[in-house]
């Protein structure tokens, strides 16, 4: 026989667990026919598989004091691929009493459990396989096919009701170890149990019949109540009715009084509309004869405010010329100054450079007399010197002169003594020859 991969046998052994566990989970809880809470056995295996299945090929990651593995990591990154997750992990930081990251990932399995959602947040977790590999090995459950068979087995969860009290639960602390008993019954385990479901049931039923009988009592007494109320409402009704009739009759006798007045109100109004007509028609006669006068005083006064438009209009015209004269004199004026302080700039420069030439020419005045002074002792040592040079070029002549007469004296003895002394030895004769010349 062939031997098989480890990592797929645990695998293959987390995912029959999974199906076990949320298949018996389902059961049971169709069976049990009411809301889930945390103490329910079933529930709690199902967490408990769940965190194995999440834990298979995590990898270790190195923290400060110790080595980490925990599935916290993972479960934190599917508020950035799934945006209504964010509530939930806002929801578990802020629980008060969860110290770990373990603590955390538990709470957070419970709450996606109560908001149905535990599917979809997984299945956008398992999808996004580049990000998964910085928390799990290449052969994780997770990375596999596996989990997503596992994650489609979680959607038949979203037909349970849990109502789970994270608050309170210490998730830190717990132990999770698959208890394989419940998923290994025996037929009389079964049968009791089965025995047990339609106890539950009947009890269940017991208790709706009872709770429906107290809501119906409960409703007969509001009914009676809303009767009662209904009653009082309608007599006060009754009684405000006939007030409003008496109020109505009032009104009526008021609006026929009104009526009469506004008749006579209407009469007298005509009669002051029409006297007021004549006086109007008087007052429009007048306003005629009177018009004519003020249109002929309209067109003088009109003449006479042309001409002194006219005449203002040549005023600002002169005017508007005085100021662009005024502005070019004052513009020739600025350049006129700007060229005056430039030449005046100009003139300080040259000054400036006059006096550094003259102080230039002092100097150079002064360095010319001491160069002269120089000259001259320098000319008077050479004077000096050549006087020197010819008295030693006469010593030297004169040196010469006895250089020659002493010789000749001494050319004239040797010639006498190489005469006197021939009959000598020959070496003696050659030492004499070899002063003479």
């Amino acid at each position: 026989m062939a031997v098989k991969d480890p990592t797929a046998v645990e695998r293959a052994n987390l995912l029959n667990m999974a199906k076990l566990s949320i298949k018996g989970l389902i059961e049971s809880a169709l069976s049990f026919g009411r809301t889930l809470d945390s103490d329910y056995p079933p529930l709690q295996q199902f967490f408990v598989v769940m965190e194995h299945c999440l834990k298979h090929g995590l990898k270790v990651r190195k923290s400060f004091l110790s080595y980490n593995k925990t599935i916290w990591g993972p479960l934190e990154l599917v508020e950035k691929l799934y945006p209504e997750a964010e509530e939930i992990a806002a929801s578990v930081r802020d629980l008060p009493g969860l110290k770990t990251p373990l603590g955390r990932a538990r709470a957070w399995l419970r709450l996606a459990l109560m908001q149905k959602k535990m599917a979809d947040y997984l299945r956008c977790l398992i999808i996004q396989r580049d990000l998964l590999s910085e928390f799990y090995e290449y052969h994780a459950l997770m990375m596999e096919e596996e989990g997503a068979v596992i994650v489609g087995l979680l959607v038949g969860l979203n037909v349970i009701d849990a109502n789970l009290c994270v608050k309170g639960e210490d998730l830190d602390s717990q132990v999770g170890v698959i208890d394989f008993s419940v998923y290994l019954k025996s037929d009389e385990d079964i049968g009791g149990k089965e025995r047990n479901v339609q106890i539950a049931a009947i009890l269940d039923q017991k208790n709706y019949v009872e709770e429906l009988n107290r809501q119906l009592n409960s409703t007969v007494s509001s009914l009676h109540a809303r009767v009662d109320s209904l009653e009082k409402s309608n007599t006060k009704l009754i009684e405000e009715l006939a007030i409003a009739k008496n109020n109505i009759i009032k009104l009526q006798e008021e609006n026929h009084q009104l009526r009469s007045e506004n008749t006579l109100i209407l009469m007298k109004t005509q009669h002051h509309l029409e006297a007021t007509k004549v006086d109007v028609e008087a007052e429009l006669q007048t306003y005629k004869h009177s018009r004519q006068g003020l249109d002929e005083m309209y067109t003088e006064a009109r003449r006479q405010l042309r001409e002194e438009a006219q005449l203002r209009q040549d005023m600002e015209n002169e005017l508007v010329v005085q100021v662009s004269m005024k502005h070019e004199i004052e513009l020739a004026m600025k350049l006129l100054e700007k060229d005056i302080h430039e030449k005046q700039d100009t003139l300080i420069g040259l000054r400036q450079q006059l006096d550094e030439v003259k102080a230039i020419n002092v100097e150079m005045y002064q360095k010319l007399q001491v160069s002269e002074d120089a000259m001259k002792e320098k000319n008077e040592i050479i004077s000096r010197l050549e006087d020197k040079t010819n008295q030693i070029n006469a010593t030297m002549k004169q040196l010469e002169q006895s250089d020659k007469d002493l010789l000749t004296q001494t050319r004239t003895i040797a010639m006498s003594f190489v005469k006197c002394a021939s009959n000598e030895a020959q070496h003696q004769y050659k030492l004499v020859k070899d002063i003479s010349f």
